[in-house]
């Protein structure tokens, strides 16, 4: 799957923009000031780079080399550091009770990766801490055209957010329509899962 994404990657521009998502942006209101902030699958870095342009203590992790080398470059760019690691989510030696926020925003994988990848997410939380999530529904695949995996397998509803996330206290927990512009990678009406919680 690196391969895959260093040839999205391969390219001027940033596939997904060069702005955060949405979701994220909305949510963000609820973190305490400098707190300390994993965002995984972050690819070319725009929303671990503007998290950190908002005062927090960023780790943004990514499996393509294209991803965080554009990372670093936009980070340069914006004037701003932050921790950029470049691995593979299923084998990276995940920090357990580290982070007072996840963020992972269209993060896709196989349901027995992503049941891996979920409890990762949430071991990674302090108690208490928060996490921010979107993904794309299975309904994605009925005529919406903005992006997101192929493989209904892939994809996420809000029960299955709920069921992988068993320890996680949801203050929001929604599925719908939303409107994407997130570069060339991401545009026009999607149809998504997302949610924001506190580890308990």
């Amino acid at each position: 799957m690196s391969e895959f994404w260093n040839q999205k990657y391969a390219r001027d521009d940033y596939f997904y923009g060069e702005q955060p998502n949405d979701f994220l942006h909305s949510q963000i209101f609820r973190l305490p000031t400098g707190a300390r902030v994993l965002v995984v699958g972050d690819g070319e870095g725009r929303n671990g780079v503007w998290l950190a342009e908002q005062g927090f203590t960023v780790t943004t992790v990514d499996g393509s080399h294209v991803g965080c080398d554009k990372s670093r470059a936009l980070a340069a760019q914006r004037k701003v550091s932050l921790e950029i690691v470049c691995a593979d989510l299923l084998t990276w030696d995940w920090p357990v009770g580290a982070f007072d926020a996840v963020v992972s925003v269209f993060l896709h994988f196989s349901p027995d990766e992503r049941k891996v990848a979920h409890a990762r997410i949430q071991a990674a939380l302090v108690h208490g801490g928060w996490l921010i999530i979107e993904q794309f529904h299975p309904n994605q695949l009925n005529g919406y055209t903005s992006g997101g995996p192929k493989a209904v397998d892939m994809l996420t509803t809000m029960g299955d957010l709920a069921d992988d996330f068993n320890a996680i206290d949801w203050w929001l927990l929604a599925e719908g329509t939303t409107r994407l512009e997130e570069g060339p990678g991401h545009s026009g009406l999607g149809y998504v899962s997302h949610g924001v919680g506190r580890r308990q």
